[in-house]
């Protein structure tokens, strides 16, 4: 993998414009999850907003213990810290905040329109785009900490067989590779917009609308 192509801390604190997610990030060549790193450095009293990325996973984790697929030098695999001061059953809104900015970020970098298949991923014409993994470790109904693992397809040429079908990624929608880093500093700067948003009434009262205009299985049994 060139320089060029290596996703670098530089690259992400150069291209960052909002006030405080991803102002602290740590860039990993590979890890096990991001999710378990940024645990760890939560655990240490890293602040609210630490980013870590990785440029590729061998533990990834999707929803129900499942396995991420975590390529290196293609995909954009990231969690990010929170330290909300939220009752832990509004937590899992977290997810769906998140969800918002990874569409509005990726539209706004690579041109694409995304919508949101809820509970906790992003897709493109059916096929899945992005995931993503909240974890809360909380005591006496006060979260100590959030993490909101996201795992984007970004610029993946192909995919295993196995989920030909179900994946795509922005390199195969767009037809050209997109700048990880801008990506990610944009999914920050839009996460930072819906996260005031939320905190202001701790439901999604005013995201609502942009929320249910985004949902593909709306009304849907799911």
């Amino acid at each position: 993998m060139s320089n060029m192509e290596m996703l670098t801390k530089e690259q992400i604190l150069e291209k960052l414009t909002g006030n405080w997610a991803g102002k602290s990030v740590l860039v990993l060549e590979e890890t096990d999850s991001t999710n378990i790193q940024c645990a760890n450095l939560a655990a240490q009293g890293w602040p609210e907003g630490t980013l870590v990325a990785a440029e590729r996973q061998w533990a990834g984790k999707g929803r129900r213990g499942r396995s991420w697929e975590s390529p290196s030098g293609t995909g954009i695999w990231m969690s990010l810290l929170l330290r909300p001061d939220i009752p832990a059953d509004k937590a899992s809104m977290l997810t769906l905040v998140a969800a918002l900015a990874v569409q509005k970020g990726i539209q706004e970098e690579a041109g694409l329109v995304s919508s949101i298949k809820w509970p906790n991923d992003l897709v493109m014409g059916q096929k899945k785009i992005c995931g993503i993994l909240t974890e809360m470790r909380s005591r006496e109904n006060q979260p100590e900490y959030v993490i909101v693992g996201i795992g984007v397809n970004a610029n993946m040429t192909e995919f295993p067989e196995e989920i030909r079908e179900t994946a795509t990624s922005l390199y195969l929608e767009k037809g050209e590779k997109v700048d990880r880093a801008k990506v990610i500093a944009n999914i920050m700067s839009a996460f930072e917009e819906y996260y005031k948003k939320f905190l202001e009434t701790l439901d999604l009262s005013l995201l609502k609308e942009e929320y249910d205009s985004r949902l593909i299985n709306l009304g849907r049994q799911v």
